[in-house]
């Protein structure tokens, strides 16, 4: 079947959506499957690194994958990849199982992130390449929603996976119906291999960090914000999970509003903002006040968090200069990943030894690194590659 490119594009922002599924559902349903396995709760850390491992296998490989598959099939195998490892989640009688669920969520959530992004680049403008992303927010924004919804029926966080699995399963279906008509012929021009020893240089490195922090700050957020309200300060878990959603949903708002203005905000400006913004949050959650201050403070890190990765997506050629801006760009999406597990597993362990009176202050840590570490990084010069 072939489609038009705007059904195509319809189905992309569902592809987008389905990416932010997973990924939502684990803050929420993490403390009832954690007493479901028997483990400790700083256990969720090998959900995240076999999870991003798998991720950053099949990050690396897409560029091969594509070739021999072409858009079409490879997202339609990878999201159906993502079904089936949500479907092992649902059905694991043992913690080992679990994490074989998350290495193939991983694996297929990485190929579909690269595929379509990969698609949207050649065939959609900068507009619809924002709000893509925006999109993602929406589906992360559903997950709570969908684990808190099945958790308040009293039907056990099983469901919570086993319905995300069903959806997955239909978008895989779309994908591979319309497989041909995302193989549509494209010119490409090959790019100049980089410098030996460039992407060890200082501004480059740097910059991956600020990605590290930047997703780990994200992520951490997310993860931990569902503990924090419950056991530290005491709303059930309905609301809890509500609040986790209304965080997704504040990045997802973010998104959307800099897609509509982004052409007239300029990028250093807006970023150095944000960043602010996402420090002030990280204060404001962790005053010793009641528990809609820390909502508003976590609400507050989302609204300000929404537009920095795709700002420091854009300002890379800034920091790093041109010649250096497509592999760097690479290096900092993956280092992106890698904060994504390290920075909740760090806090993870924390909690683990010090309560659940840490999380709040570790928001504060990352929120306060972020900044300096970009602060840093544009005080370098860019480079001249050819000067190397």
């Amino acid at each position: 079947m072939r489609l038009s490119g705007g059904a195509l594009l319809g189905l992309a922002y569902l592809g987008f959506i389905s990416l932010g599924l997973p990924d939502a559902l684990l803050g929420v349903g993490w403390p009832s499957m954690r007493a479901t396995f028997g483990v400790s709760i700083e256990a969720v850390g090998l959900i995240l690194t076999v999870g991003v491992t798998g991720y950053l296998m099949s990050s690396v490989s897409t560029g091969f994958a594509l070739a021999k598959l072409g858009v079409g099939r490879l997202l339609a195998g990878s999201t159906g990849l993502v079904a089936l490892g949500l479907t092992a989640y649902a059905a694991a009688p043992v913690f080992a199982l679990a994490l074989v669920g998350a290495v193939l969520v991983g694996l297929g959530s990485g190929a579909i992130d690269a595929g379509l992004n990969v698609y949207a680049a050649e065939h959609f403008g900068a507009r619809h390449m924002n709000w893509l992303h925006a999109s993602f927010g929406f589906g992360a924004t559903l997950g709570p929603l969908i684990m808190t919804s099945v958790l308040g029926a009293g039907l056990g966080w099983r469901w919570g996976y086993g319905l995300t699995a069903a959806v997955q399963g239909l978008l895989a279906v779309a994908f591979a119906v319309t497989a041909r008509s995302w193989d549509r012929p494209r010119q490409t021009e090959a790019e100049p291999e980089p410098p030996r020893g460039a992407l060890m240089l200082p501004t480059v490195w740097l910059g991956a960090l600020t990605f590290a922090l930047y997703t780990g700050t994200e992520v951490a957020v997310a993860l931990w914000t569902f503990t924090l309200l419950t056991d530290g300060r005491h709303l059930s878990t309905g609301v809890a999970g509500t609040c986790v959603s209304a965080y997704w949903g504040a990045l997802f708002a973010g998104r959307i509003v800099y897609g509509a203005v982004a052409d007239r905000l300029p990028g250093g400006k807006a970023l150095v903002g944000c960043l602010g913004g996402m420090l002030a949050g990280a204060l404001v959650a962790v005053l010793p006040a009641p528990a809609p201050v820390t909502v508003f403070g976590v609400l507050l890190i989302g609204l300000f968090a929404a537009p920095v990765f795709p700002l420091l997506t854009l300002t890379t050629a800034d920091r790093v200069g041109a010649d250096l801006a497509g592999p760097a760009v690479g290096l900092q999406i993956g280092a992106a990943s890698l904060g994504a597990v390290i920075c909740p597993a760090v806090i993870g362990l924390l909690v683990g030894r010090h309560g659940t009176g840490v999380i709040a202050p570790s928001f504060v840590v990352l929120a306060l690194l972020l900044p300096l570490s970009y602060a840093v990084t544009v005080k370098l010069k860019p480079i001249d590659a050819r000067q190397l």
